[in-house]
């Protein structure tokens, strides 16, 4: 007996989601264990072990608070409807992510996804039916919501992985100014371990969410889970995909950030760590989509600014910059294709 459409449609969203998270973990996953590795902390091979480890964990423990900023991102149908949507809007973001990896570039997956999303509800549904919130945030009580929320937390992480970076540096700096080199150099090693543990455990908390409330609402439209809790069996899905990026590749991108962007050292490696770490964790807790990758790439030339300004490669962060800002068009553009693309398929 053939499958009907929205059986096949809520196939292909659920494996298409789970086909993002993967390739979230080949790009934005790269990032976390890049300068743990270009500093000497730890061999590649332990380094993306210990990641995926935490990555999991994050996935699993992390609550959904970013999987609502993400729903809220439009006024998606509780029907049937949402199938071509989510799909078409994850097909788009995907197709992103492969060709920046295949490139080498840090783009970063959260940009992908809203873009996909944008485009693919507006040619939906229409521009009305995207929450902008611009019109909130301008108010006198400054609410951030929908779109504008998930664009202020987008630009405004970076800058202040940069600032926390810069901080901690110079912190850092002072206080082991008499310190003996090798030694010194012995305990951040050590001390990485832990903050790239808790790197890992924020960027699976913050980025695996983003996927599982779109496959939570997938679901629900189908009355196949109806209700807002994400089950284990999405939650474990979604971590354990997200590792196997990590485990698999991006091994490019982590060149890119652990070597083309500043001279690493230990003590520069731990403060992006905890200056992205830190970051991650609070976006997460307030419930801010982020960037992990353009938060390490914000801590990473806060640490080298601290040092030596003029040694930090900024070609290489104009060069993100400018991802950042071509992404969520590309990624809208492709899924609105998609979507026409879709609907000509399906005679609609």
């Amino acid at each position: 007996m053939p499958l009907d459409i929205p059986t096949l449609l809520l196939t292909a969203a659920i494996l298409l989601a789970l086909l993002f998270t993967l390739t979230n973990g080949l790009h934005d996953a790269s990032s976390v264990v890049a300068t743990f590795i270009s500093c000497g902390a730890a061999t590649p091979g332990q380094a993306v072990i210990l990641a995926s480890l935490f990555e999991l964990l994050g996935a699993l423990f992390s609550g959904q608070a970013v999987a609502n900023t993400i729903a809220g991102i439009g006024d998606l149908p509780g029907d049937l409807t949402i199938l071509p949507v989510i799909t078409t809007a994850l097909l788009g973001a995907t197709a992103w992510n492969i060709i920046t990896w295949r490139f080498g570039l840090p783009s970063s997956s959260t940009h992908a996804l809203v873009g996909g999303l944008i485009g693919a509800i507006w040619m939906a549904h229409g521009p009305s039916h995207i929450l902008w919130g611009w019109q909130e945030l301008l108010s006198p009580s400054h609410q951030l919501s929908g779109f504008a929320k998930i664009v202020v937390s987008l630009f405004v992480s970076p800058l202040i992985g940069f600032a926390a970076g810069f901080g901690f540096h110079k912190a850092g700096l002072f206080l082991l100014r008499n310190a003996r080199f090798s030694q010194a150099n012995r305990s951040i090693k050590q001390a990485q371990w832990f903050m790239a543990a808790l790197l890992a455990f924020g960027h699976g908390g913050n980025d695996t969410q983003k996927t599982v409330g779109l496959i939570v609402a997938v679901l629900a439209a189908t009355q196949l889970a109806p209700g807002a809790e994400p089950s284990f069996w999405v939650r474990c899905s979604a971590g354990l995909l997200m590792s196997a990026g990590m485990l698999f590749g991006g091994w490019s991108i982590m060149r890119t950030i652990g070597r083309g962007i500043y001279t690493i050292r230990p003590l520069h490696s731990l403060g992006s760590q905890v200056s992205a770490g830190g970051s991650v964790a609070v976006a997460t807790w307030l419930g801010a989509p982020v960037s992990t990758t353009h938060v390490v790439v914000g801590s990473i030339a806060g640490v080298g600014s601290a040092e030596e300004f003029r040694m930090v490669n900024w070609r290489m962060g104009r060069e993100i910059l400018i991802a950042w800002l071509v992404t969520i068009p590309a990624a809208a553009l492709a899924a609105a294709m998609m979507y026409m693309l879709l609907g000509t398929l399906m005679g609609g």
